[in-house]
């Protein structure tokens, strides 16, 4: 793969991911949204059907990482670290212009939110929040939940049978819908460092009216949780495997 294949496909393939999830977000949060109020059920089968979409519009290109946590699994497990900056930096930027692009879907429920007495903040559509905050609790909750999704990918990587049937990307995406009914109650499961950098970026810039804080003070848990997840995932993999 050319470095920018690598580059495109996980630029769109993330941008696909955050379209999916922060849209399901705003649908269930956002006053005037046919989907408001739907519940976390709905939430995690959009973040799955996220993952779907944008690891296989991807894999042809990248090979559909769209997790800095995933890449950094794969380059503990196999040693190989030299395009690892190049897949964060489309994951990032992929990032970004999905929040982006929901954000213009959502714009009219968006400008009717701040028109009402009961506005609701908006943060928690583009990035995670805590229920409970806590930093060593929340910080070990997105180690556990990246290692349960970095440890089985790379295992599902040595099933010949997924990869001749090209079913991997559907059983990874059911992963990520498991990950988010049993494991996403306390955080919200970022499990993945681009996923809620950059829509918390494109939050704090965004002229949503009324948006609430862009919460700087716990971003770095959703950062440093997954990629220490990540890397416990690769090692755990590269022991055992």
């Amino acid at each position: 793969m050319s470095n920018g294949d690598i580059f495109l496909g996980e630029v769109i393939g993330t941008s696909i991911l955050i379209l999916f999830g922060a849209g399901v977000c705003a649908a269930v949060t956002l006053n005037h949204s046919k989907a408001r109020g739907a519940g976390w059920v709905v939430i995690a089968f959009g973040w799955g059907f996220g993952v779907l979409a944008g690891a296989y519009t991807a894999a042809p290109l990248s090979g559909g990482h769209l997790n800095p946590a995933v890449t950094v699994g794969i380059a503990v497990d196999t040693g190989e670290w030299d395009k690892v900056w190049l897949y964060v930096l489309g994951q990032l930027t992929g990032a970004m212009l999905g929040a982006v692009l929901a954000y213009l879907v959502y714009f009219a429920q968006f400008r009717a939110n701040a028109d009402r007495d009961g506005a609701v903040p908006t943060l928690g559509i583009f990035s995670t929040i805590p229920e409970i905050r806590n930093p060593a609790a929340n910080l070990a909750t997105e180690i556990i939940a990246t290692v349960g999704l970095v440890l089985p990918v790379l295992a599902f990587g040595d099933n010949q049978g997924l990869g001749d049937s090209g079913s991997t990307v559907l059983i990874v995406s059911l992963l990520v819908v498991g990950i988010g009914l049993s494991l996403g109650g306390p955080t919200g499961y970022a499990i993945n460092p681009a996923r809620d950098l950059g829509p918390r970026l494109v939050h704090s810039v965004l002229p949503i009216p009324r948006k609430g804080t862009s919460d700087w003070g716990y971003a770095w848990i959703p950062v440093a949780g997954p990629l220490a997840g990540g890397a416990l995932g690769g090692l755990i993999h590269h022991a055992a495997f």
